[in-house]
């Protein structure tokens, strides 16, 4: 299957998960609310595409994912932060990553205050996908398979995020 057909198929279906996830409760959040004047949210679809690299564009703008083992900060071991590509939004820590062997930056926890979630269907199956509160720039999907404390595993894609260390 090629790159257009995903494409398509991701549009299509993700179309039908927005309107289910809109239909449903939860769909969107309080953070959300507090992002909700964000010159962020006012940029157009072309004036992102110009601002991003093609696959941030596509996994942020569009809900792409990218392929395991291909990013450059699934290896990233150093103290920082893991902020949004998009609007340099602050999602995570480096202590709370870990290598969850998935191939995708993974986090046991995020900051709540900066992610709103909704359901994903987008493979035929019930997901929580979660993005940037600020900027609705798509991150990744959340999973109940992580390491205590949470349990959770935020696997992200990193073409979403920035990493600043220190």
């Amino acid at each position: 299957m090629t790159h257009t057909h995903i494409h398509r198929r991701h549009i299509l279906l993700g179309a039908s998960a927005l309107v289910a996830g809109a239909c449903s409760p939860g769909a969107s959040s309080a953070q959300e609310g507090r992002f909700a004047g964000s010159p962020f949210r006012r940029i157009s679809d072309a004036q992102w595409r110009e601002r991003l690299p093609g696959l941030s564009y596509d996994v942020l703008r569009h809900e792409a994912t990218e392929r395991p083992y291909t990013s450059p900060l699934n290896d990233e071991h150093r103290d920082g932060t893991f902020v949004c590509l998009g609007c340099d939004l602050p999602l995570f820590i480096s202590a709370w990553k870990f290598d969850s062997g998935t191939g995708w930056p993974s986090f046991w926890q995020v900051n709540p205050a900066h992610i709103g979630t909704k359901t994903d269907f987008a493979i035929g199956v019930p997901r929580t996908e979660y993005h940037c509160a600020r900027c609705l720039g798509h991150q990744g999907h959340v999973f109940d398979d992580g390491p205590r404390p949470t349990r959770k595993r935020y696997c992200n894609n990193g073409a979403a995020l920035k990493f600043i260390p220190g």
